[in-house]
């Protein structure tokens, strides 16, 4: 679908992000394994109220700097 790949440990950095910048996630709206990238990008536009491709954008923004403080 969106060929996002997250694994396990980046998502425990990028949840971290994800959560400063949208603070009224909850931990089941970042609930996420291996392989289940579909999943969540639907359940993250649905709460956020965006497309698709704005949640697999900064998503995939996020993955290649993950190092970074910026949101």
């Amino acid at each position: 679908m969106s060929g996002l790949k997250i694994t396990n440990s980046d998502w425990e950095i990028l949840k971290i992000k994800l959560q400063r910048k949208y603070n009224h996630l909850s931990a089941d709206d970042l609930s996420y394994n291996e392989g289940e990238e579909p999943q969540l990008i639907n359940r993250l536009s649905k709460r956020l109220k965006r497309t698709q491709e704005y949640i697999i954008f900064t998503l995939s923004k996020q993955l290649a700097d993950l190092s970074s403080n910026r949101l």
